[in-house]
């Protein structure tokens, strides 16, 4: 082997072990610029789920608790045609593919909704449902602990609405006007 190909092997080699150290990081984006989604101009189209580099979209729901109803029948949370005397929590009535959403009673008539960020694939479909028939306390984020901020974000190329923006890292979310910083 000549030099000149170990130290073009050796850094290779070099440069894939520190991607992979970078690939884990949890970004400190203080002072910095990082994606985000603008909750109003988001459509919910659904193309965040399908075209972030990760394998599961760093985009996620996010719920302002401030800004919720509580509603016994949650828009986000059931299929649109749900009857309301028929309500029950099982999967054919879920709007959510993946069940990221839970329901628990509070009290007659309230429920809470939570949204396991794990099992949310950033799909907009529960986004949709709370915007069009109820307040709109659900919206999409991109999450700063899983985002890799890219170069060129590969889902702001091809974002319909034009909502996703470089934002100051010392306030990385976008939240709607009057929500207060109650969200999870």
């Amino acid at each position: 082997m000549q030099r000149r190909d170990f130290f073009r092997i050796s850094s290779a080699v070099g440069l894939m072990g520190l991607g992979c150290v970078l690939g884990k990081k949890q970004w400190d984006t203080a002072g910095t610029l990082v994606w985000q989604i603008d909750p109003l101009k988001c459509t919910a189209c659904g193309k965040c789920a399908d075209h972030c580099v990760l394998n599961i979209s760093a985009v996620k729901c996010f719920h302002t608790y401030a800004m919720c109803g509580y509603c016994e029948l949650c828009t986000g949370y059931f299929m649109p045609e749900a009857d309301l005397s028929s309500l029950h929590t099982g999967a054919d009535m879920q709007l959510c593919p993946t069940a990221a959403i839970s329901r628990t009673f509070i009290e007659e008539p309230s429920y809470e909704y939570k949204v396991d960020k794990d099992l949310c694939i950033g799909c907009g479909k529960c986004v949709e449902g709370c915007t069009e028939f109820g307040n709109g306390s659900l919206y999409l984020q991109i999450d700063q602990k899983l985002c890799q901020q890219c170069n060129q974000c590969a889902i702001a190329t091809i974002c319909p609405a034009d909502a996703i923006q470089l934002v100051s890292g010392n306030q990385p979310y976008l939240l709607k006007k009057g929500s207060g910083h109650d969200f999870r």
